[in-house]
């Protein structure tokens, strides 16, 4: 494998993984997983990486999944707890945002879906076209599709293998944004700009209530929620002395 197959390099607060065989529409073998593996772990342990941008080199396919034509080098990888494409059975460290240009399909589709923020180019596809050939989804798909978009629509794809444009699976909230041509990259890092700006312990805090309490009853997930608040107290009471001295009015400096 090429050493430059999976790149991981640092833009100012954002770590940006970038799957680099666009010969295979970025579709991942065996070790090219195991890169993106090192790759993720390298970002998890970096506290100056606040924010992990995932993306596709080539301009034609974000990610084609597992590399069927090596399908021999996922063995090992089956049973690997942080999944046959690196790290899709963790929940990762800090937030991710994927940016999708072109083809995202199979293991790709849930590459992004790993990742808490989706951007899209306007000529984006996806969906899961495996269901074809009889490959299963074992990257996450079936968990957290259903988590973002309702068991319904998540169903419709997950049995049906249609593919979906971009403007389509920003209706079904598959994808968060939709950008113009070329323009995902710059829009995942200026999102991750503004994500790394923000207090760092309440927007972690905030992220992992929602995590921890997904599928709890309510009255759990709100003691989660809770657990989770009074452990940034201090930010708090900082960010409201901010406010009351007149930062942020007239929601000044909201959204990223």
């Amino acid at each position: 494998m090429a050493a430059d197959e999976v790149r991981y390099e640092r833009v100012g607060a954002a770590a940006v993984l970038t799957i680099d065989r666009p010969e295979r529409r970025n579709a991942i073998d065996g070790p090219t997983a195991e890169r993106l593996a090192r790759a993720y772990e390298a970002f998890a342990a970096d506290d100056g990486a606040r924010v992990l941008v995932v993306t596709g080199a080539g301009g034609v396919s974000f990610c084609a999944g597992a590399d069927l034509k090596a399908i021999e080098t996922f063995a090992p990888r089956l049973v690997d707890p942080g999944g046959p494409l690196g790290f899709t059975r963790r929940i990762p460290a800090k937030p991710a945002i994927a940016a999708i240009d072109g083809w995202c399909l199979a293991g790709g589709l849930e590459l992004a879906l790993w990742c808490d923020l989706r951007i899209a180019t306007d000529t984006s596809t996806l969906g899961f076209p495996e269901r074809r050939f009889g490959v299963p989804l074992v990257d996450g798909g079936t968990q957290r599709l259903p988590r973002i978009v309702g068991l319904g629509r998540a169903l419709d794809l997950i049995l049906t293998g249609r593919l979906v444009g971009a403007r389509e699976a920003l209706a079904l909230g598959l994808v968060g944004e939709v950008v113009g041509p070329g323009a995902h990259l710059d829009r995942a890092l200026a999102i991750a700009d503004g994500l790394a700006a923000f207090p760092q312990e309440t927007m972690l805090a905030d992220r992992r209530a929602a995590y921890d309490g997904l599928g709890l009853p309510l009255a759990d997930g709100l003691a989660v929620e809770a657990r989770n608040g009074a452990t940034t107290f201090a930010d708090a009471a900082a960010g409201a002395a901010r406010f009351a001295a007149g930062e942020g009015r007239g929601g000044a400096g909201a959204g990223v």
